[in-house]
């Protein structure tokens, strides 16, 4: 790659040819993640989204957001502190992710129901709380929905005891298509600037969402749909939705 292609429009003309790729070739695994969203939603389950680092960018753009599903619920690390009675200096800690047992705690805070449906993000799919959030949601009986960058996770070992990783776990995966490390132009001399995976996996959030709607509103039923807060009504019309799933939500400042 040339000094001129590491640019904005270099990084335009780049990223958009990819995400020309993922719209083509994720169809049909869209539409299997679709089919999972909406028998959760069918079911009065709720959509448990969990990543780590910048991988929560994407969780933000499923859970809780105008347009998206009301039932979703957004799960993290940081939850060991505000709903496990953790001391904050444990999120001090850098490699948290890396400890053993912290999904299963993670698990437990979030007292999901059977119906629920996991969905488990990560660019790399080998952290071990991602994989073990997996296989903990597995081993109780639900559906995993995992968005994970299939040349990255292919191109490193695993880290888990297991040997597994989240592509190995899920039920459906949705490949973001970034290279491995993630950043998409190459530099002279080498290493990559410019990250992928939150442009890409934002589209496959989306897409998945409005195929799983378009499902509802087929079989004659009308989606929960959060409308934004900042317009009139938006507010308490979202609160009322909510209802439903008492309990069930967080919607915590952030």
């Amino acid at each position: 790659m040339s000094v001129e292609s590491v640019s904005a429009q270099g990084f335009a003309r780049e990223s958009l040819a990819v995400l020309q790729h993922v719209i083509q070739s994720a169809q049909g695994d869209v539409a299997a993640a679709a089919d999972l969203v909406a028998e959760c939603v069918r079911a009065e389950g709720v959509v448990q989204a969990f990543g780590t680092g910048h991988s929560q960018a994407l969780v933000l753009e499923l859970a809780g957001r105008a347009g998206g599903l009301v039932p979703t619920n957004r799960l993290s690390i940081a939850d060991l502190v505000l709903y496990g009675g953790e001391d904050p200096a444990v999120l001090d800690d850098p490699l948290l992710e890396r400890r053993a047992g912290v999904a299963a705690r993670l698990y437990e805070l979030a007292a999901p129901n059977p119906q629920d449906l996991f969905v488990v993000i990560s660019n790399s799919g080998v952290n071990n709380v991602i994989v073990e959030m997996a296989l903990q949601a597995k081993d109780h009986g639900h559906r995993v929905l995992a968005f994970t960058s299939l040349a990255h996770t292919r191109a490193v070992p695993a880290a888990h005891p297991s040997g597994r990783k989240l592509a190995d776990i899920a039920d459906v995966v949705l490949d973001n298509a970034a290279p491995r490390g993630d950043c998409l132009l190459e530099l002279p001399g080498g290493g990559s600037v410019c990250a992928l995976s939150t442009l890409t996996g934002v589209m496959l959030v989306q897409m998945t969402v409005a195929e799983a709607v378009g499902r509802l509103l087929a079989a004659g039923e009308r989606p929960p749909v959060y409308v934004s807060a900042n317009v009139p009504g938006g507010f308490e019309g979202n609160l009322e939705l909510e209802k439903k799933y008492a309990g069930r939500i967080r919607r915590t400042a952030s």
